[in-house]
């Protein structure tokens, strides 16, 4: 088992900038790739971002290439995603999650989820 909990999400306004952690603890940390997903209101949940298990490589989705950076400290079991030049439409609860699975992290299978973390972006 891999628990998973994020933090640092709020209310920003559009242009500022916000931190997500993601604490993790249980099983070996970097035995497991690590992304960032959202849901919006009424809307099914995205792929955000994703890195590696070295942190070696990292993927984003186009809606937040070159304003978000993902990151991982795996001395300290923690995940980062940094968020600039927020907009309205990046408003939405954020998760983390771990995988063990090969395949594309965008769309393989994770494992684990945290309890999420709320983003919203003012206007």
């Amino acid at each position: 088992q891999v628990q998973l909990k994020e933090s640092g999400g709020g209310l920003v306004q559009a242009g500022g900038s916000l931190r997500l952690s993601c604490a993790a603890s249980g099983r070996t940390f970097t035995n497991y790739a690590m992304g960032w997903f959202r849901q919006a209101p009424r809307k099914s949940r995205e792929f955000v971002a994703a890195i590696r298990e070295s942190g070696g490589t990292t993927y984003y989705a186009d809606s937040v290439k070159g304003r978000f950076t993902i990151s991982r400290d795996n001395a300290t079991s923690t995940l980062t995603l940094q968020m600039s030049s927020l907009k309205p439409e990046d408003t939405a609860v954020y998760y983390c999650a771990a995988t063990a699975w090969a395949g594309p992290l965008a769309t393989t299978k994770y494992d684990y989820w945290g309890q999420g973390t709320p983003v919203t972006v003012s206007s």
